[in-house]
């Protein structure tokens, strides 16, 4: 059995489109976009922490926005080349390597970084404190 198998054995198929096959979810229809609860925030795939609700922010982009993930080391960057046109960032488990969203800089939201981590709901569960 490959390791894909095992994925789409323990994933919903939503969940596996968008964690491990890059996808995302539609904006606005994510179970913790509008989370306020403090508390942590875990990959849906592992169960790592990536972010906490203290970084949590408004963007209004239609998916959870973080300005920050938990450490350094939750998250891993790729360049995503995707749409033809200037590179996007894309940001990956750093344990299991699934999807989760993306993160922009420089957009102008007064945030401690100045960056957007733009997470797919699907791709997280939340643990209140």
């Amino acid at each position: 059995m490959t390791v894909e198998k095992n994925w789409q054995e323990i994933l919903t198929p939503d969940e596996y489109a968008v964690l491990r096959e890059g996808g995302t979810e539609t904006p606005w229809t994510g179970e913790l976009i509008e989370e306020k609860r403090q508390g942590k925030y875990r990959c849906r795939a592992c169960d790592a922490v990536l972010f906490a609700s203290d970084t949590k922010f408004d963007s209004h982009c239609g998916w959870p926005s973080f300005y920050a993930p938990l450490a350094k080391d939750t998250v891993k960057y790729l360049e995503d080349n995707s749409l033809g046109e200037r590179p996007r960032v894309e940001v990956r488990c750093a344990n299991c390597d699934s999807h989760l969203g993306h993160v922009f800089h420089g957009e102008g939201y007064e945030t401690p970084t100045d960056d957007r981590f733009c997470i797919n709901s699907i791709c997280m569960t939340f643990d209140e404190e």
